[in-house]
C-alpha cells in the first residue's frame, strides 16, 4: 500500500521524526519494498523537501546526507514503484516521491488517487498561465491549491473549494507556508483518518501510522475535511462534512 502522514504538534520539536516514525508503521505493516518517500517541513515560514528512490531507509539516508530543518508541521508519503493506488507509475508522482508544490514553493501536498477530470484541469491551469512540469495529478492539485489560497487566505477553505472542483477517489494532505499552524485533509473514497494525540495531532491514509501515539482516531467519511491548527501549547483536530457541519470539534 502507498501511504501519506500529516502532523502538526505543539512543540517547537522535529516534526519530521514523527512523520518519519508514521511511515514506518506503514511500511513495517505492508511488509514490502517501496518505491519511493518524501517528506516536507514547516520551517520559519519556509518550506523545505526531500526525496528518495526505494524503501524508507533510502530517504533516512538523503536525510542523513542532507538535514532538514526543525519545525511542529510536517507532512510525508511513501509510494509503490506501479504508483498510487493504481494509477500510471512513473507519472504517478514528483520525482522521489517529494510532496508536490505550487510554483511559488508556499503551498504543499501529498496525493493519493485518481482523478477522472485531471486532463481537463490541467488544461484549465495552463490556459490561466500556470507551468506544470512533472505531468502528475498531484501538481494538478497543489496548483489548484494556489489558486484557491490566494483569494481566501485560509487553508482549510482553500482545499475546501479544490475538493469541489476534483472528479475521482483520492485523499489529499496539505500544508502551507502562510498557515504554518495549520495541516488540511480531504477525501473522497479513499481511507483518511484524524488521529488526537497529546499535545499533538495526525492524519494518516492507514491507521497503522497512528499506532501507540494517539487517544482518538477519527475516519474521515464521504467529502469529509479535517484541520489540525496548532493553538499555544495544545493542537485542535477539527473534523467537518462536505456541508461544513461539524462532526468532531
Amino acid at each position: 500500500m502507498c501511504g501519506m502522514v500529516g502532523y502538526a504538534g505543539a512543540q517547537a520539536q522535529s516534526a519530521l521524526d514523527v512523520v518519519l516514525a508514521g511511515l514506518g508503521g506503514l511500511e513495517q505493516a505492508d511488509g514490502g519494498s517501496r518505491g519511493s518517500a518524501g517528506v516536507v517541513v514547516l520551517s520559519d515560514g519556509c518550506l523545505a523537501t526531500a526525496g528518495a528512490t526505494g524503501p524508507l531507509a533510502a530517504l533516512h539516508d538523503e536525510l542523513a546526507r542532507r538535514p532538514l530543518p526543525l519545525g511542529g508541521s510536517a507532512v510525508g508519503q511513501l509510494r509503490c514503484a506501479s504508483g498510487p493506488c493504481g494509477a500510471p507509475g512513473p507519472a504517478a508522482g514528483p520525482p522521489a516521491a517529494q510532496p508536490s508544490l505550487d510554483a511559488a514553493g508556499r503551498g504543499a501536498v501529498v496525493y493519493q488517487g485518481t482523478l477522472d477530470n485531471g486532463a481537463e484541469l490541467r488544461a484549465a491551469l495552463a490556459g490561466r498561465g500556470h507551468r506544470l512540469a512533472s505531468g502528475t495529478d498531484s501538481e494538478v492539485v497543489a496548483h489548484l491549491l494556489a489558486e484557491a489560497f490566494s483569494s481566501c487566505v485560509d487553508l482549510g477553505e482553500a482545499l475546501r473549494q479544490v475538493s469541489r472542483v476534483l472528479v475521482g477517489r483520492f485523499a489529499v494532505i496539505a500544508v502551507h507556508a502562510d498557515e504554518p499552524e495549520t495541516v488540511a485533509g480531504v477525501q473522497r473514497g479513499l481511507p483518511l483518518f484524524a488521529g488526537v494525540g497529546d499535545g499533538e495531532s495526525f492524519l494518516a491514509s492507514h491507521a497503522e501510522a497512528l499506532d501507540g501515539r494517539v487517544r482518538e482516531v477519527v475516519e474521515l467519511r464521504g467529502d469529509d475535511l479535517a484541520l489540525l491548527r496548532r493553538e499555544s501549547d495544545e493542537v485542535r483536530c477539527e473534523v467537518t462534512d462536505a456541508g461544513g457541519s461539524v462532526v468532531r470539534a
